[in-house]
């Protein structure tokens, strides 16, 4: 996702502690030991007596390889053993952890590494140094002779100390505030193809704990009836059958709905089955999805809100020698985590603990110290590994924490609850991937370079009405809805981007890549559409469109060349490419897919990625190929639907999320860079539904304008 924090969000939090691991970190720049025997410089690291290296990762963990990327750069600038580096989760205190693209504590946007890269590196720095000018000291020698590599510093008379003999010394000295970082040509771990993710082991194993795993004693387990229609409201319940059910404790109306709670997650399940319930829907949303859809379509013939203007569009547009019309449809998304939302929550004498993958601790903390009437540094988060977000985590108002507490309100307390949202729950009541209307018309000159662009969109503004809206909301026109369509790439001088914000209360959310998500697919395949009106290959037509801009260009250039473009495929075989810039990274994708008896099957993807400088080669290749299976996945089945108001899709049935026999081959190609790290968990999706949207058309001659595919008629094999 795409955020920014309004001063709003930049709350102070608690410095309590995130787990055993995690000991009285004073402020930023530091050096507070809580005792003799370890090392605390700063608040991303500490080093024990035991010698062994805890890095404190600011960033949550969702699959991503967040926690390895940062603890390889602690441990680069360290010189530590890697086998001696644990990662723990940060407690929620903004001012320390806040992250530096957007100022609030929280996960997103593709930015952990970007905005700690020389953060992180510069707390290993400041550990390192303290541990040489220790063991200086110690032995009476020069720093300068002092040499560090994994875990263990050595002078040449011969003196050598683990890192866990001299924390107690070092703890004694200050730390610099600016430490030499090590030259690129020194790197051990950064860029290293070979360094082990610190996550893989404990998810293997089943050790890793996630909320979905916390028990605390006396726990109660909670499930939520909801309204069936977002924007209903409880008027009437009957819970008799509901309390006579074995296992249930009690029942409470909140504001969110009726709360179930019971001693184990099946019997408030089954106590919530029971509810009788009468709804006020006189204020929902009872539309069906296809009359809101309509209804973006429909506003596409009205005038928008201007997100780019250049040039004369609409004159260069009647003036073209040849010129495309074309409109996309685009449904809402759910995000479906495997590890649906959940928590636990305490609130005892004045004071509220959370348990949770928690991925923005500075929205959290003060939407459940507003509900529980506390201070917000009264409000202790402890973060564990999250089964997957893509956006789900992060909602502007926290509402899955907001619902835990006042559940835990409603019973005064008087035990910790454990909220669990059901996979069906997540499908009907949870925020979407807003669904969007396009409209792209284009035109080129005889000589068939493009002279005119006029793109126009329709959909809900994420943003607006949020805490973000002060932030990224100009002139109505919100930048997550337009991104990737407003600052488009290529060399088109009369361009023209507007925006039409609709009104429902379907609730809507950044999703995995979030406005590029439909921005790419429609522009890709607009440019595809003018290659061919234009009779040039579409990479030669990107080529030349691409001149002024070379990262662009040297993606595309790359995922050309390894996908040995223009080598005829066969009879029933088509290539589709699609280049596209999102988070900062540059990537560029070519689908293979075959036709077999009618249906379509993806054969294999290549995939060039300029991410900057790489800390780790591995991850980056497996977030291009997940973003890859993310992207494919929700442009070939995926929708969600609405009957009156009410959402039709229930589970992974009929929600149904890529196979690992759809999966293709996927070959990720790196462009070699020194230049400064972005994202790269969301830059793969974007280019991967266009691409592939092109490779059928290269094999079947068929334009797929509205998504998902299946429902055009395009079966898979």
């Amino acid at each position: 996702m795409t955020i920014q924090a309004s001063r709003r969000a930049v709350l102070a939090g608690t410095a309590a502690t995130a787990g055993a691991l995690y000991v009285g970190f004073g402020r930023a720049g530091e050096a507070a030991a809580s005792a003799a025997s370890e090392l605390v410089p700063n608040p991303f690291v500490k080093v024990g007596a035991d010698g062994r290296v805890i890095v404190i990762a600011k960033h949550f963990e969702m699959g991503q390889g967040t926690s390895t990327g940062l603890a390889t750069l602690v441990a680069e600038e360290l010189d530590a053993d890697w086998d001696a580096v644990d990662v723990a989760f940060a407690p929620a205190n903004t001012p320390v952890y806040k992250n530096l693209a957007f100022g609030a504590q929280g996960t997103g946007g593709s930015t952990a590494i970007a905005n700690s890269y020389e953060q992180y590196r510069t707390a290993g720095a400041m550990a390192r140094d303290l541990l040489v000018r220790a063991a200086a000291e110690m032995w009476s020698v020069p720093t300068r002779e002092i040499k560090v590599a994994d875990g263990q510093i050595t002078h040449p008379s011969g003196k050598s100390a683990g890192f866990g003999e001299l924390v107690g010394e070092a703890a004694k000295l200050s730390p610099l505030e600016k430490p030499k970082l090590k030259s690129e040509a020194e790197f051990k771990l950064i860029g290293s193809k070979t360094t082990r993710r610190k996550d893989s082991a404990a998810k293997t194993d089943g050790t890793a704990m996630f909320a979905i795993d916390v028990k605390r004693p006396g726990m109660l387990y909670a499930v939520i009836a909801r309204p069936p229609v977002f924007g209903g409201t409880v008027k009437s319940f009957d819970d008799t059958a509901t309390r006579a059910i074995r296992g249930v404790e009690d029942v409470k109306q909140t504001p969110r709905g009726v709360v179930v709670y019971a001693k184990n997650t099946w019997s408030a399940i089954k106590g919530r089955a029971a509810l009788k319930i009468e709804w006020d829907e006189s204020k929902a949303e009872t539309r069906s999805s296809d009359e809101i859809l309509a209804e973006h379509k429909a506003s596409l013939d009205q005038p928008g809100l201007v997100a780019k203007d250049a040039g004369d569009a609409a004159a260069a547009l009647k003036s073209a020698a040849k010129t495309i019309a074309v409109d996309f449809e685009f449904p809402f998304l759910a995000h479906a985590p495997m590890e649906p939302v959940n928590c636990v929550i305490a609130f005892k004498d004045g004071k509220a603990e959370l348990w949770d993958g928690c991925q923005f601790p500075s929205m959290t903390q003060p939407t459940v110290a507003g509900i529980l009437g506390i201070k917000p540094e009264n409000v202790t988060i402890n973060t564990v590994y999250a089964g997957g977000s893509f956006g789900r985590r992060a909602v502007p108002y926290a509402d899955y924490h907001a619902e835990a507490a006042f559940a835990v309100k409603a019973i005064d307390g008087r035990a910790p609850v454990k909220l669990i949202w059901t996979r069906e729950d997540d499908l009907h009541g949870g925020c979407y991937r807003p669904a969007y209307a396009h409209r792209i018309e284009a035109g080129i000159d005889a000589d068939g370079n493009p002279t005119a662009w006029v793109h126009k969109l329709a959909g809900k503004s994420i943003l607006v009405g949020t805490i973000f809206e002060k932030m990224l909301v100009k002139d109505g026109v919100d930048a997550t809805s337009v991104e990737g369509a407003f600052n488009l790439p290529y060399a088109i001088e009369n361009t023209r981007v507007d925006i039409r914000n609709s009104k429902t209360q379907v609730p809507v959310l950044w999703w995995r890549a979030v406005g590029h998500t439909h921005t790419a697919y429609s522009t890709e395949i607009a440019i595809d559409m003018l290659a061919e009106q234009a009779g040039v290959d579409p990479v030669a037509f990107r080529r030349k469109l691409l001149a002024n801009h070379p990262r662009h260009l040297g993606v595309l250039e790359l995922a050309a060349a390894k996908s040995d473009w223009g080598r005829p495929l066969g009879e029933g075989r088509g290539r589709g490419i699609a280049v596209h810039e999102s988070f900062a990274s540059f990537v560029a994708q070519v689908v293979e897919v075959s036709v077999r008896d009618g249906d379509i099957k993806i054969d294999r993807v290549v995939c060039a990625v300029d991410c900057g400088r790489v800390v780790n080669p591995d991850i980056v290749a497996a977030q291009m190929e997940g973003g890859v299976g993310f992207g494919l996945g929700a442009v070939m089945r995926n929708k969600i639907t609405m009957t009156d108001g009410r959402v039709d899709q229930n589970n992974f049935p009929d929600y149904e999320p890529l196979r690992i026999d759809d999966m293709p081959t996927v070959e990720t190609h790196i462009v070699p860079s020194t230049a400064a790290p972005t994202g790269v968990g969301e830059p793969g999706v974007p280019p991967a539904a266009p691409a592939l949207a092109n490779a059928i058309f290269a094999a079947t001659g068929r334009r797929i304008l509205k998504l998902p595919m299946t429902d055009e008629g395009i079966s898979f094999a």
